[in-house]
């Protein structure tokens, strides 16, 4: 090809693209730009990737490279240097971003936006950026940023940023500006000498026999390095968080489980290479009939889905009373299904991942997991080498929603870079991403409530189906979760609840936001709506009545005896919702309650270790992973809280450095527990600065408070104080078997967050405006609190209404990011948070976690607020066939390609054989 001319962030610039190049992957992969970022390449979708052509902002991942040949392209790194630091304080003064992948193009995005328009509103903004996604705020601080940003360009209005605080204080981000300019590296932008890139061959077919590999045409490709299957593990092939299920590669002679079996993986020059080598690895298949219905794999008939677990991988029973007789003898009783959808987490950053063999022989690994100590285990394991030859770092996660738990490409990566001698990368297309990362569980909700005449709860009984696809994950514990969340945020004396995780071969499901608790508490909400209905009774003195407090019963049979918010929560929205009734808006109200700490008689660890270092900074270690969440934020302003020092001082990371292993960032509980241990660390450093400083000599001739912090740290340089908290005292389930049976005081959780949300409806019935009032304990950085309920509320809206990943034959019926359904900025109303502090003794300052609770009501609340409008009671998710539903621009599927069928699935003819350049199938009945 002809090279390309063209100026980039103003010197002239010239490439010999590939053929076929996009202008995204000549700026990242050639001229070492980071800002643009590549999100859903080719769809042009999510608009991490924006740049600017002669001024004009354009989507690059969908925009030939050569295509820039005479323009002028600007990325964020190209504009000036003083609007670029504006622009991030405007973001970090309001909390404008949490992972921060998106950010970058959002930012551009606001800078070309005020230049062209100085006084945009909210609405001008919000027009503005519909082309990006953001999948973590809410967009509501992101308007926030805009509009401040605009003002001070305006007026010259100062933009003050908060630089040190403890506990309460809106501290800024840590690192939040070189988010916002693209400056902070995830996975994708790191970049080694000598590395190669790697591409994984996966099955086609979600339940096939492998009959044949044949990797000699890859290999044989210019600039292929090695083709690793199965047949290369050195170690254990089979790894998993709960169990040992999952195989990094399918093995000829095996079974397909899933379109996610990974059959080989290339190691290649550059990607592009590496990914057309893939296309050439020869696989023929006998493509099997898929066992996709949770029903039909839990009879005796099905096949055998994973031969690691008969197809029910857990089933879960609480009983506490005489259901049956409590309902007969009722003065209402409702009975209904609900049906929950499979949902994708569409975290902005696809996975991936960089490994290197070090010369002493170890394996480093950069991941952007949940849980770098899982990471390292598994990836050891199946690299037959011991744990502490394996060094897992926590890089920067766009996003991960629970999606990044399982290992996507670890284990392969981290293979080809033991074969090959040389750091690989492996990057996941969205595609990819999305077939093999585990979803939402789809849930069938069969209900039956009952009340007496004055509307107080008698008895709840339930049997809940999760589809928990091809491997095990977290699937067992999300139906257990949903079990024990069955009866929601209520006290019901009577309660009978059977929950099943099964087997399929559709895409496995594991962890998402809500973990079970929203799908349960969806039905259970519709519940109560019924039988306040039926008994005469408003909604919302319903809930009232019926609201969990301190010595209520909580579903599992634990006594609340401490920080139960719940009713506080309803006062709260009391006024919103008592002015949308006089308005004659239709209005919705729903309540949640989530855990805090996984319980159910896990042990639970949290670990951090302060190290003073040689510069006079202070190392603080733990072991959960920042997702976006603001945990390190927060474990800075519990270190400041307790030691005194300023909030620059410390510098938090995640790695294997350490013996920190506390598990994987989720139960909403690395506040809870990461948040003990660093103030027990902290209190032994506080501790030794005071002995320094009564002790020392030199504190006699410090000038100021700046000399003596100076003087105190190097005295105690290369010292580390290490914190741990051990919870140990929450109590199992009992078996199915037993579960009938009365014992001794139940314990299943540390603690609860606790939530009311209302929804409102314009007179289109079109959504207007959220309402979320949660009990958070103690908002140790309130602005990040308010964050993460917005950013949960806007996924719940698009779990209520748009978003679905349907399967139908096994294969996701769409990859588009628009008709996945996440929902735009235009499609997102107005939402208002209040916050409510309910101490939690067990928590650090009184804190628990939040980043889950934030969702768990809105579906109920929405599903209120449209029978309101219209009559309906809708019990399916999503609520597409709804006003609210129509009016967004998201979430629109075309039929043909929900009732596609392809061969993987139900043929309904003679089988077939069908074969390409890379598979031979042969479909059999």
């Amino acid at each position: 090809m002809a090279p390309v001319d063209f100026i980039l962030n103003g010197n002239p610039t010239r490439i010999d693209p590939r053929p076929g190049e996009t202008l995204l992957e000549m700026l990242r992969t050639r001229c070492g730009i980071i800002s643009a970022k590549d999100g859903c390449q080719p769809q042009g979708q999510c608009g991490c990737c924006l740049v600017l052509v002669d001024g004009n902002p354009k989507v690059s991942c969908a925009v030939p490279a050569t295509a820039a040949a005479g323009h002028e392209v600007t990325t964020l790194e190209g504009i000036p240097e003083e609007d670029k630091r504006l622009i991030a304080r405007c973001f970090v003064a309001t909390a404008g971003l949490q992972c921060g992948f998106c950010i970058p193009g959002i930012a551009l995005r606001a800078w070309h936006l005020v230049q062209k328009n100085p006084s945009p509103t909210r609405d001008d903004i919000a027009r503005s950026i519909d082309g990006h996604l953001c999948r973590c705020t809410g967009y509501v601080k992101i308007v926030d940023a805009i509009e401040l940003l605009a003002k001070s360009r305006r007026d010259g209005t100062p933009v003050s940023t908060v630089q040190n605080g403890g506990v309460g204080a809106r501290l800024d981000r840590y690192q939040g500006a070189e988010y916002v300019l693209g400056e902070q590296r995830f996975v994708d932008d790191i970049n080694l000498p000598g590395m190669l890139h790697g591409a994984l061959v996966l099955s086609p077919h979600a339940r096939a026999r492998v009959v044949r590999i044949d990797t000699s045409r890859a290999m044989a490709h210019p600039g292929v390095v090695t083709v690793a299957t199965a047949a290369d593990v050195p170690g254990k092939r089979w790894y998993g968080l709960l169990y040992d299920d999952w195989p990094g590669f399918i093995a000829a002679g095996e079974e397909a489980r899933c379109v996610g079996d990974v059959i080989a993986a290339v190691a290649a020059v550059d990607e592009a290479t590496a990914r057309a080598a893939a296309s050439l690895v020869e696989v023929e298949y006998e493509v099997l009939r898929p066992v996709l219905d949770p029903e039909e794999a839990m009879t005796a008939a099905a096949p055998r889905v994973n031969p690691q677990h008969e197809n029910v991988l857990s089933y879960t029973r609480i009983v506490r009373g005489n259901v049956d007789a409590a309902l007969a003898s009722s003065a209402h009783v409702v009975r209904g299904t609900w049906r929950t959808q499979r949902v994708e987490q569409l975290f902005l950053e696809p996975e991936s991942t960089v490994a290197e063999a070090l010369p002493d022989g170890r394996i480093r690994v950069y991941s952007g997991g949940q849980g770098v100590f899982d990471d390292r285990r598994q990836i050891a394991s199946f690299l037959g080498m011991r744990s502490e030859d394996v060094v897992v770092e926590q890089v920067s996660s766009g996003g991960a929603f629970g999606g990044k738990e399982d290992m996507a490409n670890q284990a392969q990566t981290a293979l080809l870079a033991k074969l090959t001698g040389k750091p690989v990368k492996v990057t996941l297309t969205r595609e990819e991403s999305i077939r093999i990362h585990p979803k939402r569980h789809p849930v069938t909700l069969e209900y039956t409530a009952g009340c007496d005449a004055a509307g107080k709860l008698t008895a709840v009984k339930a049997r809940l189906v999760g589809d928990s696809g091809a491997y095990a994950s977290v699937g067992g514990k999300v139906l257990e979760r949903a079990a024990g969340h069955a009866c929601g945020a209520y006290h019901v004396p009577n309660v009978a609840i059977d929950a099943y995780g099964v087997y399929t071969n559709n895409p496995p499901s594991g962890a998402m936001r809500g973990f079970g608790a929203n799908q349960a508490q969806f039905a259970m909400e519709g519940c109560i709506d019924l039988l306040a209905k039926k008994a005469g009774i408003d909604p919302w003195e319903m809930r009232w009545s019926n609201a969990l407090d301190v010595g209520s019963t909580f579903t599992t049979g634990q006594v609340l005896t401490k920080s139960v918010g719940l009713k506080k929560t309803l006062l709260a929205v009391r006024p919103a919702y008592e002015e949308a009734k006089a308005r004659g808006r239709a209005v919705g109200v729903a309540c949640g309650v989530k855990n805090s700490g996984i319980g159910n008689g896990a042990r639970e660890l949290g670990r951090a270790r302060l190290v003073v270092e040689k510069d006079g900074t202070i190392s603080i270690y733990n072991g959960f992973s920042e997702i976006g969440q603001g945990l390190l934020t927060v474990l800075i302003q519990m270190a400041v809280e307790v030691t005194g020092l300023p909030a620059r001082l410390f510098r938090p990371k995640v790695d294997t450095t350490f013996a920190l292993d506390c598990g994987q960032t989720t139960g909403s509980r690395a506040t809870l527990l990461g948040g003990r241990a660093v103030v027990d660390g902290a209190e032994k450093l506080r501790a030794d600065l005071r002995r320094v400083v009564l002790n020392s000599d030199q504190m006699d001739g410090a000038s100021d408070a700046d000399a003596r912090l100076h003087i105190a740290l190097q005295a105690l340089r290369g010292r580390a104080y290490d914190g741990e908290v051990v919870i140990s005292d929450t109590t199992p389930l009992p078996s199915p078997d037993d579960a009938a049976r009365p014992g001794s005081p139940v314990k299943t959780h540390t603690a609860f967050g606790f939530a009311t949300q209302l929804v409102m409806l314009d007179e289109q019935g079109r959504l207007e405006r959220v309402v979320a009032a949660h009990d958070v304990g103690r908002a140790i950085n309130p602005a990040f609190c308010e964050g993460q309920i917005e950013g949960a509320v806007h996924m719940g809206l698009g779990y209520a209404l748009s978003e679905e990943l349907p399967c139908p034959d096994g294969m996701p019926a769409t990859f588009k990011l628009m008709e996945i359904g996440v929902l735009r900025a235009t499609d997102t109303p107005q939402i208002d948070v209040i916050l409510i502090e309910e101490a939690e003794p067990e928590g650090p300052f009184g804190a628990k976690g939040l980043g889950e609770i934030g969702l768990v009501p809105t579906a109920g609340a929405v599903a209120a607020a449209l029978e309101a409008f219209d009559g309906v009671r809708r019990m399916t998710l999503p609520m597409k066939d709804s006003p609210a539903a129509r009016a967004l621009r998201a979430g629109h599927i075309p039929a043909s390609k929900l009732a596609l069928e392809r061969q993987a699935g139900l043929p309904a003819a003679a089988p077939v054989v069908a074969r390409s350049a890379a598979t031979a199938d042969r479909t059999i009945r």
